[in-house]
């Protein structure tokens, strides 16, 4: 691949611009005015120059391959070999590959069977999640050290705001990330890949450029025509089946979204219009918030083997009710929505939602609106997997209102 390209073939944010006001050293963390290239005070050649360096403070961190370096981390002997951390066996899915392994093929969410094919040389480690929370726990101390405010995505990705009078290291936002990566390295042994700019979906999208050990600015100079040749599905929110609709009329790349108006949009795509037009032109309005409330709960299971009648379908659900019940339970949470999730034996995913006159967080209600669904969708088609959640989440002093649900099974 060229320097400077994305694997889909769009142009990525070039890391030294000839006119770049700042530079920065990853290493040994100069800032200095002026073009970018190697270190002036070091002479290392990871630097970082962007004509915004200084002005953009809203970031977002990825754990390189999160689970297998852990895993290489704690193994020396794997850190040459393709490494796959996921549950093998006929059902199994591939939670991480390594950047050894996945030069064969093999990704995240692929099934065992199809990585191992693809990769059959690989060593297969399952996933240790009390291990990998102690290690997100000790990053995210890290982090903490230079702002508060942290927005969580997963144990391995998280959102930071380094805007002047939130952060706690009072270097330049740029540096403190720079350092933020460094002190992961030796601290934690496991990189980190940052990507810099003024809006989260900008920041995600940088973050992804330059994998493994990257630091990609992107700032609001080129942020229109850097989205331009990209995919509508970099979008948020720009599932399969949304993509799926766009390209039957022909729209493919963000920079066709970005010549539509913002009513044709939503007159198009309804509510999530709006949010579609803002992200073509590079603008996001999401906040890093710290303690995000939960917007749904949910519960799923994967099948020993296929099902297609629908009194096993419905028996399926009655543990997952449960659970969902029992969590929205213990967080003091009930959902208006139940959402019903259901995978074909060939990998396609369905999800189908019913709204509820009040909230609730009782396993009988949620199993009786899932059970219609269900009935519904059984139709002799095969399931590989099953779940079923609530979303649109309230306090659960708004749930279930007295004798609403008398008489229910």
């Amino acid at each position: 691949m060229e320097p400077g390209t994305l694997s889909d073939g769009a142009q990525r944010p070039l890391a030294h611009p000839a006119t770049a006001a700042a530079g920065l050293c990853r290493d040994c963390l100069a800032l200095w005015t002026g073009a970018g290239g190697d270190c002036p005070r070091c002479g290392s050649p990871r630097t970082v120059g962007h004509g915004e360096l200084r002005d953009l403070a809203i970031a977002h961190i990825d754990c390189d391959a999160f689970y297998a370096a852990v895993e290489k981390r704690d193994d020396p002997s794997l850190r040459d070999k393709p490494l796959i951390v996921g549950h093998a066996g006929g059902r199994g899915v591939v939670t991480t590959a390594c950047y050894i392994a996945r030069q064969y093929g093999p990704r995240s969410a692929m099934p065992m069977f199809k990585a191992l094919e693809l990769c059959p040389h690989a060593v297969v480690l399952r996933p240790d999640m009390a291990k990998y929370k102690r290690v997100s726990d000790q990053i995210r101390a890290i982090f903490r050290a230079a702002t508060e405010v942290i927005e969580p995505v997963s144990l391995d990705e998280a959102y930071l705001d380094l805007s002047d009078g939130l952060r706690a290291d009072l270097r330049p936002p740029a540096v403190a990330l720079a350092a933020i990566a460094q002190r992961v390295e030796r601290e934690v042994g496991i990189t980190v890949s940052i990507g810099l700019s003024y809006n989260k979906f900008l920041a995600k999208l940088a973050s992804d450029l330059d994998k493994p050990r990257g630091f990609s600015v992107i700032g609001r100079g080129e942020a229109r025509a850097f989205l331009r040749d990209l995919p509508v599905r970099k979008i948020n929110g720009v599932g399969e089946a949304t993509a799926q609709r766009m390209a039957k009329r022909g729209i493919t790349r963000i920079g066709q979204l970005q010549e539509m108006s913002e009513l044709q949009l939503v007159n198009d795509y309804g509510r999530f219009g709006r949010r579609l037009a803002q992200y073509a032109q590079g603008q996001d309005s999401r906040k890093v918030t710290p303690h995000r409330p939960s917007k749904s709960v949910s519960a799923e299971t994967t099948f020993a083997r296929d099902l297609n009648g629908a009194a096993q379908l419905i028996e399926a659900l009655r543990p997952l009710c449960e659970r969902v019940a029992s969590r929205l339970e213990r967080g003091g949470l009930a959902g208006t929505t139940v959402v019903l999730k259901l995978k074909t034996a060939d990998f396609h995913l369905h999800t189908r939602n019913r709204r509820l006159p009040h909230p609730t967080q009782r396993a009988a209600e949620i199993f009786r609106q899932a059970r219609t669904l269900v009935e519904r969708e059984a139709d002799g088609r095969f399931f590989r997997l099953i779940g079923i959640g609530v979303s649109d989440i309230v306090p659960a002093a708004e749930a279930d209102p007295p004798d609403l649900f008398d008489g229910l099974a």
